[in-house]
């Protein structure tokens, strides 16, 4: 019978290494605590190579184009005018288009809704996942692609679980999104075809680009403005920036439409005194703005026998980096051509995969301090370190 992953993480990473170990002849199956369908979470993503890599090694063929093309970068003064343009062609994608290509390649008995890990044993070569529903799974290696809150990595690392907590980085994302067609025509065509940013003395960077609509369309007028404000706000001050429209405090983000009112009304009230005209039409077109704090993480190791951390339950790099799908669909395909080998028993092809994996997911986190910190006029606390600062390994 054909090995059997028990994946832990139904958002990209999980599907990712779904797709990616299917194709390579393991069974996959997806465990999300999340109830409900994932869908419209995020927002914008730019779609990086290391995605289309594990796209096309999983045979992954999307119907059309899987992103909206921008040719060059440009920047705004508050006043709305064009500072300074630069000619950087990408793609950007959005994460309900990547989650949706990725969730249709999969068999519809494969994805597990409602499941919230408690335990994990091991035990000749075998893993077994102990879920709060009293359901029990046995495999041959368990995935913890469970994010940034990961319940599988501090059950594998639970002497560092308290010091492995994602770090606040100082400052928080607002997000939106907005159809295409409810910008006024006077923005749309400074902003139309292009990545626009806005600096304003390292306090905030707007940036905006446009992404698939929320169907998945690219054609013209059927597509979405995706905008990012970064603004500092204090540790102190995150609780009650993260409390909904319900009382409950959230620990690392609000979701589309759990922001209260009267955070909406400053948060466009300030879009008014300190954007650029073209982003704060933005803001003020946008029905439901959500926040994320910034964080950092950086595990010291990756893999426990049959067990693995990928994607952002491993590492957390800054949004600057535009790599966290690209991390984890790198861990995804390196997993899998490991896997394919046959010269090694699997605990140590998984060793060897992890060696590659650690190095650039440290370095990956450590860019993404510098830029963003330096965007932002951080200044980090005397005797602050690194990721790789007592880590174990290379």
């Amino acid at each position: 019978m054909s090995p059997r992953a028990l994946i832990i993480g139904g958002s990209l990473g999980g599907l990712l290494a779904a797709n990616t170990l299917k194709t390579i002849g393991w069974r996959v199956d997806v465990f999300e605590r999340s109830p409900h369908a994932l869908d419209s979470r995020g927002g914008g993503i730019v779609l990086q190579p290391d995605v289309l890599h594990a796209f096309h090694f999983a045979g992954i063929r999307p119907a059309g184009a899987l992103g909206v093309a921008s040719r060059d970068r440009i920047y705004l003064d508050r006043a709305g005018d064009v500072v300074r343009r630069d000619h950087q062609p990408q793609t950007q994608t959005s994460w309900n288009m990547l989650h949706g290509t990725m969730r249709r390649a999969l068999p519809g008995d494969c994805i597990h809704p409602g499941e919230t890990l408690e335990r994990i044993e091991q035990a000749g070569g075998q893993v077994r996942a102990v879920f709060a529903s009293g359901r029990v799974e046995t495999g041959d290696l368990l995935v913890g692609a469970d994010g940034a809150r990961s319940t599988v990595r501090s059950l594998m690392l639970p002497a560092l679980a308290p010091n492995l907590a994602p770090e606040y980085s100082g400052y928080v994302a607002w997000r939106g999104l907005v159809p295409e067609a409810d910008l006024d025509a006077d923005s749309r065509a400074v902003l139309d075809g292009v990545f626009a940013f806005q600096h304003d003395e390292g306090e905030q960077m707007l940036l905006e680009y446009l992404v698939p609509g929320e169907d998945g369309a690219t054609a013209p007028g059927r597509r979405r403005w995706n905008w990012v404000w970064y603004r500092k706000v204090p540790q102190d001050g995150l609780p009650a920036l993260l409390t909904d429209r319900t009382g409950r405090t959230h620990t690392f983000s609000l979701p589309p439409g759990a922001l209260p009112d009267a955070q909406a009304a400053v948060l466009r009230k300030d879009a008014t005194r300190l954007l650029a005209p073209q982003f704060n039409a933005l803001v003020q077109k946008t029905k439901e703005p959500f926040v994320q704090a910034i964080l950092d993480l950086a595990v010291p190791r990756m893999v426990f026998g049959r067990v693995l951390l990928l994607g952002d339950a491993a590492f957390v790099a800054r949004p600057h980096t535009a790599g966290g799908a690209a991390k984890a669909a790198a861990n995804a395909l390196a997993l899998a051509q490991a896997l394919q080998r046959t010269d090694q028993p699997i605990e140590a092809r998984l060793k060897d995969w992890e060696v590659p994996q650690l190095r650039a997911g440290r370095n990956l986190v450590d860019w993404g301090r510098r830029m963003g910190d330096g965007i932002m006029g951080v200044r980090r606390a005397a005797g602050y370190t690194d990721s790789r600062a007592g880590m174990q390994g290379p």
